[in-house]
């Protein structure tokens, strides 16, 4: 064995055909091929899996009884491992309270940072507060220059209403004499002031009077203490004439005091022996790590606690139909009309209206009145058995009526009634940071958490840099390791084109590629040494501009001394290879071999790798001929959302169009947010979906529907697969019903499903697997022992179709599932379909789980390819090349002509190049991420885009139209890339 390399002898996992190969160590390899080829099954079911089973091997004994023992994956043998890490595409969480800062721990950071070195203030006045001991505030009276006349005070009123007469009594009988009464000095031997109780006033005793120096240390400690007993732990320091070179405002920041404020010609500086606000009379609690986090009842908004979003009724929920007549319109009370009905009733003659009347043609005030109820009282008479009851008080209105009863009532059918007429909202207390007031009012370097937390990485990064300037050096001690880590870390997911993400963006919003790349920043901040790193696609979602940071970043991890294995499809990355693995020849049961091995140069010399062919351009996925002409436009006025900056776009019908654009530069928000939701709200009347902030979207008409076909699951258990997801499972239980045997046993077609009681495995319920909890890492699944995954009962298993069995259908892979069943036309033209979009290497039986999400989508899609389509349907497709091998690519380009052949509109958000350069027109985002993209940087053909300087899509382009002049920034560059192998 040598140990330069990882040898793999004997693989079999799944599709793997005995396989032997070497992975040099310390190197970049990327393991492609085919989808289907077996790719993963080497990756990540056979390298990975046998690290960690050897991994959980190390542990003890009593770790071990905890964790489970895991199966040895199907291989002969795996040497030279080093200690293995899977970064895959799977959603950094699916909490909504994980955010981008709490997933990549950048959020502790900040907590820690925020309440070592934060500054308290007033959430109310927003003035600096902060806590100091008797001798604290005696050192800082000592700070002003020596000879400075200096009251010491005991605040003992503050803006309160009354004349005070006892008090002063009180305090001339206590020796205290001189007082200064809204701001105004009085001398109480000679007479009591004489106050208008019904105004607010202000009462300072003056303890002491003295002149600031050294000699006086013992005499003014004295007069501080007796003034903060007087005034429960406050203190006022009046200077009747500060000064020339005492700034009022400096003063009071660089001595940490309370608050200073100028009257007259005096300067006025208070303190308190606790952290509270003496102007506001607001307590603060004590700043700590757990106030800055949202997951804590102590940093935690208390409306929203933590999330962001409260639920709350919706008035366009509550009415959806204005032009109803007021006694039907409210569409909560309609399920319970005797008891509403008579408070309508009632109602409305209060306010002289009928009941028939359409609730449009009502006053505001009466509209406003029904909705949100009155102050004034109404007269309400109900019929009950024992005649008519009267009563006399305020309508509740229909939308606290059912906020009231959310909240009360014990049902959960009530609430799940009422939650349908509720909408998810912006905390208005909060505004969405998560954070309550205190905690918001803490600032580092004049910022609060808050407003880090809505920065972009970028934005961030450069906030911090350099922040050490600005503090002071006791602060600037304390933050310097702890800056040192969030600037690292910012660092990190700049490298690896994250840059646009905000800070409190939800993890279960981002991309399956954007996860996997936050969990490669946090790698690279761990910086360990000797790891065996492997990865699925880390290119996915990326523009070509950012992908070139990402091969930066995974340079870096490898000359660090590690060893990454990378699946992957893109070319770019092949490029930058030091090893590639093609496997193939083809997918399913025809791959599982390795076809050609060796630096992009040794693929492009072999004669049987189609990822050779593709490399060395023998094989190209062609440029259409001609492009369409659009049919009508969709446009969309004044779109606001997130970053978009009031577009206006134009979105051509009955042709294929690609929406391109660097990463972040608001290419999802445009589809997902304002365009799919917009469609769907007003072509189905679906109120419950809410759409991004636009004006409007015009040309409805020219369109019958619109489909959303995207990378989320086709079902969120084992259950699902892409048989019963198709509909081919139902025909093919029918046909196993209808076999002799099952004649004889009185089965019907229910007997061969594995969701219900009957033929399935009762041991595993059906799935075919049970799961072991893994406390120390992620759960595993492991075949059912009674069933042998099988997921039938042997009764049921003892019936064959052509001697095979239900499990052994599942188990087909969609092009076995073709032969066997060409005969039957309803089965095998939906499996064609399947085959269509690339998927004819996929076993139908395989859990909806394990599927990634380029896989789900174009399951959607043959699904949708196989109703009956009548034309004027949108399909919006979101990066519908994931996972695909350019010959799957070229595919799937001509599924998506053959849906705009048949009178459909197709767009795609993409940024693979050669599915951009297939489409008959481009609207290109920008001109980079986040804050600084949501334009239309450019529009028109691919060729159109091609030579415009300003577009970044259309500078990569260029290389992939020849009949585009190559004279922009990129000509050559690419060339000379791969000749380099650089």
């Amino acid at each position: 064995m040598s140990e330069e390399t990882i040898e793999v002898r004997g693989a079999e996992a799944h599709n793997l055909k005995d396989l032997d190969v070497s992975i040099p160590r310390e190197t970049l390899t990327v393991v492609t091929g085919l989808s289907g080829s077996g790719k993963s099954s080497l990756a990540f079911d056979t390298v990975y899996a046998e690290g960690q089973r050897r991994y959980i091997e190390s542990l003890s004994a009593y770790a071990r009884n905890f964790l489970g023992q895991m199966d040895k994956p199907q291989v002969e043998s795996v040497d030279g491992l080093s200690p293995a890490i899977s970064i895959d595409q799977k959603n950094a969480a699916n909490n909504p309270r994980s955010t981008v800062g709490t997933v990549t721990e950048l959020h502790d950071y900040l907590r820690l940072l925020y309440a070592r070195v934060g500054v308290p203030h007033c959430p109310e006045c927003g003035r600096e507060v902060g806590e100091q001991s008797p001798q604290q505030m005696v050192r800082r009276i000592l700070e002003f220059p020596e000879g400075t006349r200096a009251k010491i005070a005991a605040p003992i009123v503050r803006d309160q209403k009354g004349a005070f007469e006892d008090l002063f009594d009180d305090l001339l009988g206590e020796g205290y004499a001189r007082v200064e009464v809204d701001g105004e000095p009085s001398d109480l031997a000679t007479e009591t002031p004489d106050l208008d109780e019904n105004y607010d006033h202000t009462i300072d005793v003056i303890v002491d009077r003295v002149k600031v120096s050294e000699d006086a240390r013992s005499r003014i400690t004295d007069s501080v203490e007796t003034a903060l007993e007087e005034a429960d732990g406050v203190l006022k320091v009046i200077l009747p004439d500060p000064p020339a070179d005492v700034d009022v405002g400096s003063t009071a920041r660089s001595t940490g005091d309370l608050a200073a404020e100028e009257e007259d010609e005096s300067l006025a500086v208070e303190f308190s022996e606790e952290l509270a606000c003496v102007h506001c009379g607001i307590d603060l609690p004590e700043i700590e790590t757990r106030s800055f986090s949202f997951n804590s009842p102590h940093g935690a908004c208390p409306a929203c606690e933590g999330l962001g979003e409260t639920k709350e009724v919706s008035e366009d929920l509550v009415v959806t139909d204005p032009e109803k007549p007021l006694r039907s319109v409210f569409e909560p009370w309609s399920y319970d009309r005797s008891y509403y009905r008579n408070l309508l009733d009632n109602v409305a003659e209060h306010f002289d209206v009928s009941v028939e009347t359409p609730f449009e043609e009502l006053s505001s005030a009466v509209q406003e009145a029904f909705l949100w109820g009155t102050q004034e009282d109404v007269h309400f008479e109900r019929r009950t058995k024992n005649g008519v009851r009267h009563k006399d008080e305020p309508f509740e209105g229909v939308i606290p009526n059912l906020e009231r009863r959310y909240e009360e009532t014990d049902s959960d059918r009530v609430r799940d009634h009422i939650e349908d007429y509720m909408s998810v909202t912006t905390c208005p207390v909060c505004e969405g940071s998560r954070l309550k007031a205190e905690s918001r009012a803490v600032l580092v370097d004049g910022t609060s958490i808050t407003e880090v937390n809505r920065m972009s990485v970028a934005e961030a990064h450069e906030h911090f840099a350099g922040m050490e300037s600005n503090l002071s050096e006791r602060d600037r001690t304390i933050a310097e390791e702890i800056l040192k880590e969030i600037r690292a870390r910012l660092g990190f997911m700049q490298e690896v084109g994250l840059d646009y993400l905000t800070l409190d963006r939800e993890a279960s919003t981002l991309s399956g590629g954007e996860s996997q790349r936050i969990r490669l920043a946090t790698q690279i901040g761990s910086g360990l040494v000797g790891v065996l790193y492997v990865l699925d696609e880390p290119s996915i979602g990326l523009h070509q501009r950012d992908n070139d940071r990402l091969l930066n970043t995974l340079a870096e991890l490898r000359d660090l001394g590690n060893t990454l294995v990378v699946v992957e499809h893109d070319e770019e990355t092949m490029w930058r290879a030091d090893e590639i693995i093609d496997l193939g020849p083809g997918p399913g049961r025809h791959g599982g071999q390795v076809v050609a091995q060796g630096d992009p140069e040794d693929l492009m010399a072999a004669s049987d790798s189609l990822t050779g062919d593709y490399l060395a351009g023998r094989k190209q996925i062609p440029v259409p001929e001609t492009r369409r002409e659009p049919d009508g436009h969709l446009t969309v006025q004044g779109a606001r959302q997130h970053n978009l900056a009031d577009l206006d776009v134009e979105i051509p019908l009955s042709v294929f169009t690609a929406i391109t654009g660097v990463s972040g530069s608001g290419k999802s928000t445009l589809m997902h947010d304002v365009l799919y939701k917009g469609l769907a709200r007003e072509m189905n009347d679906n109120t419950s979906v809410v759409p991004g902030e636009h004006d409007d979207i015009e040309g409805l008409d020219a369109i019958e529907s619109v489909r959303l076909i995207d990378q989320s699951p086709i079902g969120r258990t084992p259950r699902s697969n892409p048989a019963t997801y198709t509909g081919v499972f139902d025909y093919v239980r029918e046909r196993f019903a209808e076999t002799k045997l099952a004649k004889q046993r009185g089965y019907d077609k229910g007997r061969f499903s594995f969701n219900v009681k009957g033929g399935r495995c009762e041991a595993c319920g059906g799935q075919g697997t049970v799961t072991i909890e893994m406390n120390f890492l992620s759960d595993v699944e492991v075949p059912c022992e009674e069933c042998g995954g099988a997921r039938y009962n042997d009764e049921t298993l003892d019936v064959t179709l052509r001697e095979k069995t239900i499990a052994d259908i599942l188990d087909m892979t969609v092009e076995e599932a073709l032969e066997f069943f060409e005969a039957d036309s309803r089965i095998s033209r939906r499996l064609q379909l399947l085959a269509d979009v690339g998927l004819d290497y996929m076993r139908l039986g395989q859990p909806s789980t394990t599927l990634s999400g380029g896989e789900a989508q174009r399951i959607k899609l043959a699904e949708e390819l196989g109703k009956q389509d009548s034309g004027e349907t949108l399909y919006l497709l979101d990066e519908p090349t994931t996972g695909l091998h350019k010959a799957d690519e070229r595919k799937l380009i001509d599924v998506l002509h053959r849906l705009v052949e048949k009178g459909n509109s197709v767009v795609v958000i993409e940024h693979e190049l050669d599915l951009v350069k297939n489409a008959d027109h481009v609207i290109d985002l920008g001109p980079e991420g986040g804050e600084r993209g949501g334009e239309v940087v450019a529009a028109g053909t691919p060729e159109t885009i091609a030579t415009n300087d300003e577009s970044y899509t259309g500078r990569y382009l260029r290389d992939k139209l020849p009949t585009v002049e190559l004279d922009g920034p990129r000509a050559g560059e690419r060339t000379a890339g791969r000749a380099s192998g650089d």
